[in-house]
Order: structure tokens, then sequence, then C-alpha cells
């Protein structure tokens, strides 16, 4: 009927969608997880109870300062606890995944999934 052509799969793909359908795919992207040393961290803390400076520093092969601006921003998602004690006369960090966190991280790994199968069936 008329010129309407049926959807085909490429056209539910995010990546090749019209620029309003890509941006309001955009929008779902949790930002604050997205960028890849973040992701790191709450990848990591969601395995693990908890882990500090040194061993996330350690485990991502960051800076001081890299590691440190990105926990401070997942802190202020409210995604990550941080907990300053001292371990004799040395200052210790932990860090910790919070609820918020943890469905944020899954939100995201759901979103990044639902991409992955549009990519693979396009």
């Amino acid at each position: 009927m008329g010129n309407a052509r049926p959807k085909s799969r490429v056209d539910r793909s995010p990546e090749l969608a019209r620029p309003a359908e890509r941006s309001a795919t955009a929008e779902r992207l949790d930002r604050v997880i997205h960028e890849r040393v973040r992701l790191g961290i709450v990848s990591a803390l969601a395995v693990n109870e908890a882990l500090t400076f040194r061993e996330l520093k350690s485990l991502l092969r960051v800076t001081d300062g890299n590691l440190s601006v990105h926990a401070r921003k997942l802190e202020r998602a409210g995604y990550v606890a941080c907990a300053k004690s001292f371990d004799g006369r040395l200052p210790r960090t932990t860090y910790r995944l919070t609820a918020a966190g943890r469905r944020a991280l899954s939100r995201y790994l759901d979103h990044m999934e639902a991409v992955i199968r549009a990519a693979r069936r396009g």
C-alpha cells in the first residue's frame, strides 16, 4: 500500500538510525560510566567487595591523578563510595560500588548488549 517501505533491521539499529533516533539512543547511554577508566572502576568494583586506590591504580594501569579524577566523578554521581583511613601511618582509600552504581552498571550493560545485538542483526 502506498510508497511506505517496511522497516529493515538496519532502520532499527541505533548506530544507523536517523539523527533524531540516534540522539534518543545516545541520551540513554550513561556518559558517567561510558568513559573507559570509569567503566573499568565500576566493573572492577562489581566483582570485588572493595578495592583500594592502589589496587585500582595497578589493575587499570593509570596515574594517581587520572584515577583520582575519575573516581571523584563516580563518587559525585553516587555510583562509588569512598572511605579514607590509615594503615599504620599510611593513608588508605578504599572504594565500594553503591547500590545506585550497581543499578547504573546493569542498565549500561543492558544498553550495550542491545547495541551489540542490533549490530549483529544488521
